[in-house]
């Protein structure tokens, strides 16, 4: 018996893995546009650093959920899944299918799974106690407090990692045993790129970076909204900072950036394996089992 709920077609994969190029081919075979699921790129002034799609991309395939907010207001999943999932609901209500691409396995889970995290609201004072801290102090504090959470979260998350503890210190509980599901309505084929060549690719992208302007990024950033950002302590942007304070030379910059975007794209192949299980895509022609396999869900 055929399925009566609407499809939603996700596209999942570390960091560097490919996802954008293929899904805009794929969003072109079926017509139909692409949901942004990447914690970072929806925000607006973080282009480079965060490998966003270019202008031109997005003019060839709509993308929802880019550019929605500004780098000073932080959103976190609960914030993101419900504006998401109405912008999902929308396409639906005008019978399209949704396309979800991203790495961010929090974001993406928010969403398809229909996790709910802690409705507890930013708390400022609390916030700011945790940034003087230092991320180094706030990781440590959090493996006592929510040992489970930091083994889902990277050690250099600064918004996490101090959204985490925020809560553990407003409710008293930890953040991981606090989530619970409410799936929505939707058949979800998820599909999934895995990569052999990994962190050549990483280590190419990284050297892309530095070349298209991350750093003139990163110095537009602070400009217009300081220094102290707590995603400006995030990988690339970091160290970027780092080469404005001649901290680091550009050649240990991109060291260190291709070392922890490793280690992070490690943590998301480990996520994707143990919480989503996608269907894996056979890298010897990806966009034509894409296409085989989203045309099966849809027959």
């Amino acid at each position: 018996m055929l399925s009566s709920k609407p499809l939603v077609i996700v596209l999942i994969g570390p960091t560097a893995s490919g996802k954008t190029s293929l899904a805009i081919e794929i969003a072109k075979y079926f017509n139909i546009n692409i949901h942004n699921v990447d914690s970072r790129q929806l925000y607006r002034f973080m282009d480079v650093g965060t490998a966003k799609p270019t202008k031109d991309q997005q003019k060839t395939i709509r993308h929802f959920l880019i550019d929605i907010e500004e780098p000073s207001i932080r959103v976190n999943a609960r914030q993101f899944q419900t504006i998401a999932t109405k912008s999902i609901n929308q396409e639906l209500n005008q019978k399209k299918i949704p396309f979800l691409v991203g790495g961010s396995g929090l974001y993406m889970n928010s969403i398809i799974k229909g996790f709910f995290a802690p409705d507890v609201p930013p708390q400022k004072s609390l916030r700011l106690q945790f940034e003087k801290l230092g991320q180094e102090k706030c990781w440590e504090l959090l493996k006592i407090c929510d040992p489970v959470l930091t083994k889902t979260i990277n050690y250099a998350d600064q918004v996490r990692t101090i959204r985490g503890l925020e809560v553990f210190y407003v409710t008293g509980k930890r953040m991981s045993s606090q989530k619970f599901q409410n799936p929505p309505p939707w058949k979800i084929l998820e599909l999934g790129i895995d990569r052999e060549d990994l962190k050549e690719r990483i280590f190419q992208r990284t050297k892309n970076m530095y070349k298209l302007g991350i750093i003139e990024e990163t110095k537009n950033i602070i400009n217009q909204f300081g220094s102290n950002l707590p995603l400006l302590e995030t990988i690339g942007y970091k160290e970027a900072k780092d080469v404005i304070k001649d901290n680091l030379k550009i050649e240990k910059a991109i060291e260190l950036t291709t070392t922890k975007t490793i280690q992070f794209a490690k943590r998301q192949k480990t996520w994707f394996r143990n919480k989503n299980n996608p269907i894996w895509l056979n890298n010897k022609n990806l966009l034509k089992d894409a296409i085989i396999k989203i045309e099966s869900a849809l027959s």
